[in-house]
């Protein structure tokens, strides 16, 4: 079996890290970040402030997400636990996007 030699970068991007950053900013300190494996895709770390919000962030792999965990200033690593849970607040706009076409039906 050969070995693997491909190089994944795990040093998230200026524009991923300013993503992280502006959420913070806009939603509050500290946020929470849950690093999600989304398999070959490679993974989504998702935002909540403590305000309820949500937002998200796509990066390479699991290591990247958990980089930009790191280097970005009131953002803590979180999981997706009870308390994570009851923080956020999904309204209705979200729920119709969510739901796609049917929400009209």
């Amino acid at each position: 079996m050969a070995e693997e030699t491909e190089n994944t970068p795990t040093a998230p991007t200026a524009r991923q890290l300013a993503s992280a950053r502006a959420f913070v900013a806009k939603h509050g300190k500290p946020s929470r970040a849950v690093v999600e494996n989304i398999g070959i895709a490679g993974a989504r770390v998702v935002l909540v402030g403590p305000d309820g919000a949500m937002g998200d962030v796509l990066v390479d792999g699991v290591e990247t997400g958990t980089a930009l965990v790191e280097q970005v200033d009131d953002l803590e690593a979180a999981e997706w636990d009870s308390e994570t849970v009851k923080t956020v607040k999904i309204g209705a706009a979200h729920r119709r996007k969510m739901a796609g076409p049917r929400a009209g039906r």
